[in-house]
């Protein structure tokens, strides 16, 4: 079978998580899922639900942060067929603060969520730029793009839009297009363990977001797979809150504030 009659590759990494794992689901209706992750137990449910509802899925284990086994993924995937979706889902947060992070903390924060993404792309390089319409889509956070805590993964993340630039400027002659989209609180199995533990602790979250519903993995997945469309064929280099408007600016203003200024401003003191 050639290039030519084999479907398009989409490569998801972090795909055996709930935001990965919804990004393979819809990618899986215009290409072959090369799944990546870690957890191979956890990949393999994954991709065996794709095959159960008729998608074409390959299961992929690995490190990313590794170098030996990130180019044994790479000539996996492309060996599946040609590589036109780079979807870098793949992260983690390791220290809260700055007073708590060490130098080993510091490493792991860089290395998966920014080393990981970068290494990833030049890895896949040569079938995203060989196919003419390459993508990269990168799973930045509103980390980002703010002060939320859990520094060094914020710097991370903040480094990873601008590489999603740099990818744009400097890969656009080859017809590959990157962007990012960048999650605030989504309603995960995480988030979900939490609630578990503290009831309120969505209520907590969502008074620092103006639209008041929290995202689901099915929402990021969707603007993914929207950058990663024709619709999106002239959208290159930006990085697309899916925030439930947390970066526009946040609601939780202080209570005196609240009381005594009406939203035209005027004073009711």
């Amino acid at each position: 079978m050639t290039d030519e009659t084999r479907k398009p590759v989409a490569v998801v990494t972090g795909a055996a998580g709930d935001i990965g794992a919804a990004i393979a689901r819809q990618l899986a209706h215009t290409h072959h899922i090369a799944a990546v992750d870690i957890d191979a137990a956890a990949l393999e449910h994954v991709v065996a639900a794709l095959k159960a509802a008729g998608f074409e899925a390959t299961a992929l284990t690995c490190d990313l942060t590794d170098p030996d086994e990130l180019s044994a993924m790479a000539t996996a995937a492309i060996a599946l067929g040609p590589v036109t979706v780079l979807v870098n889902n793949a992260g983690a947060a390791a220290a809260l603060t700055l007073h708590a992070m060490t130098s080993d903390s510091l490493s792991r924060d860089l290395s998966l969520n920014l080393e990981a993404a970068l290494n990833t792309f030049k890895a896949l390089e040569p079938s995203l730029t060989g196919c003419g319409t390459g993508c990269v889509v990168n799973i930045a956070s509103v980390n980002g793009l703010g002060t939320f805590g859990h520094p060094a993964y914020s710097a991370a993340k903040a480094g990873l839009i601008h590489a999603t630039r740099a990818i744009a400027v400097e890969y656009g002659k080859y017809g590959v297009r990157a962007n990012a989209v960048a999650p605030g609180t989504v309603r995960t199995r995480a988030w979900k363990d939490r609630a578990l533990a503290n009831p309120g602790v969505f209520d907590e979250a969502l008074g620092w977001y103006p639209l008041k519903q929290l995202p689901e993995p099915d929402d990021i997945a969707g603007a993914v797979t929207f950058l990663a469309g024709p619709a999106a064929r002239c959208i290159t280099g930006v990085c697309l809150p899916v925030d439930s408007g947390l970066t526009a600016g946040s609601t939780a203003l202080p209570r005196t504030f609240t009381q005594s200024r009406d939203f035209d401003g005027s004073s009711h003191e």
